[in-house]
């Protein structure tokens, strides 16, 4: 007996959202994936136009409408979709044209690819930052050795010297060469070793605010959405609040330098399942969200943000987010950052070994 199935039956089982538009691109048709793409049932799609759902510069709806006038369709590989509704996504859009009794129908295909994107972007990124990490580390190692005898040789130097205003050349040696060591010593991150113990993150989180607010050169609005259900976790806390610190730092800056005056910075923490995090799946990692609303991070620094030494800020270092990853690979985890206009948002995730909740 030949096998036999319904076409809404099998459009439903599709990964792929599928898509139906009339003249009017307004919504007659949408499978399980598509509702699931925009968060919201096929009742709440039907007779609405998707301009309600997708933002216009994410979308060419110009060349929709060209399409049905001429019958053509296309093609378009990782194309960045924008919800109204704030949320962004990237996807392969596919766009065929239909010729039905009831006129023109354009079928859209969107195979959402953000997962892979993430997934092939992080290994990728990873291994970038830390061949850069490991030049960064033997340039400041080559450069730390000879500091020390340049500083020696100053200090004899000026006790052999008869005038004061020749000592004021061998202090300014002096001075520049720890000025030197310092930034090498930062370069090259912390140099001891975790002291992992069992913390609540809450209270981490709530170190950090606190040191926040005390500073009085802003009035950022700081919110707090936390998970009560994250239990105590084995985390070095100061290396987290540092972690913390430097990038809600970063947040800070951006939002006084753009000059908004409504910023806002929302602490969220939350608990996922099933985590990939550097080649490694975690079944329980706790997630922390720092999301601000401000100008988003420029689109030429994105791939080298957690580089050292990369910086947007004008008297910015580059080494805050280089070192709060170091911090964070310490605990196994990684930082993830999604930036546009309006959101910026770096994530944390630790892992949280299964074995810590029974002890």
């Amino acid at each position: 007996m030949p096998f036999k199935m319904k076409t809404d039956t099998l459009l439903d089982n599709l990964s792929t959202a599928i898509i139906l538009l009339d003249e009017e691109l307004v919504i007659v048709e949408a499978n399980h994936a598509a509702q699931a793409m925009f968060e919201r049932s096929l009742n709440l799609l039907i007779d609405c136009s998707i301009k309600q759902f997708i933002a216009d510069a994410s979308l060419d709806f110009i060349r929709f409408t060209q399409g049905m006038q001429h019958g053509e369709g296309y093609s378009d590989g990782d194309v960045q979709i924008s919800f109204t509704d704030g949320r962004h996504t990237h996807a392969d859009v596919t766009v065929t044209c239909l010729h039905t009794a009831d006129g023109v129908t354009l079928l859209i295909e969107m195979r959402l690819i953000e997962q892979q994107k993430k997934i092939s972007q992080e290994t990728q990124q990873w291994a970038q930052q830390q061949a850069a990490r490991e030049l960064i580390r033997g340039l400041a190692h080559e450069i730390k050795n000879p500091l020390g005898g340049i500083r020696g040789a100053a200090q004899l130097l000026e006790k052999e010297l008869p005038s004061a205003d020749l000592q004021e050349f061998t202090t300014m040696i002096i001075e520049q060469s720890d000025r030197l060591r310092n930034l090498v010593d930062r370069l090259l991150g912390p140099n001891s070793r975790p002291n992992f113990q069992s913390h609540n993150v809450h209270r981490v989180l709530e170190k950090v605010i606190t040191l926040v607010q005390l500073d009085l050169s802003h009035d950022i609005v700081i919110e707090r959405d936390y998970d009560p259900s994250i239990p105590e976790s084995i985390i070095d806390q100061d290396m987290v609040q540092q972690a913390v610190l430097n990038i809600m730092r970063n947040s800070v800056q951006a939002l006084m330098e753009s000059g908004q005056t409504d910023g806002k910075i929302n602490v969220v923490t939350r608990i996922e399942r099933q985590v990939t995090v550097h080649g490694e799946r975690h079944p329980l990692v706790m997630r922390i969200s720092l999301v601000d609303n401000g100008p988003g991070i420029p689109s030429e620094l994105k791939d080298t943000l957690f580089y050292p030494m990369v910086t947007g800020k004008k008297e910015g270092t580059g080494l805050g987010l280089s070192i709060a990853q170091t911090l964070i690979d310490h605990h196994k985890g990684k930082i993830d950052v999604e930036s546009w206009s309006g959101h910026t948002e770096f994530t944390l995730y630790i892992p949280i070994n299964r074995k810590e909740l029974n002890s």
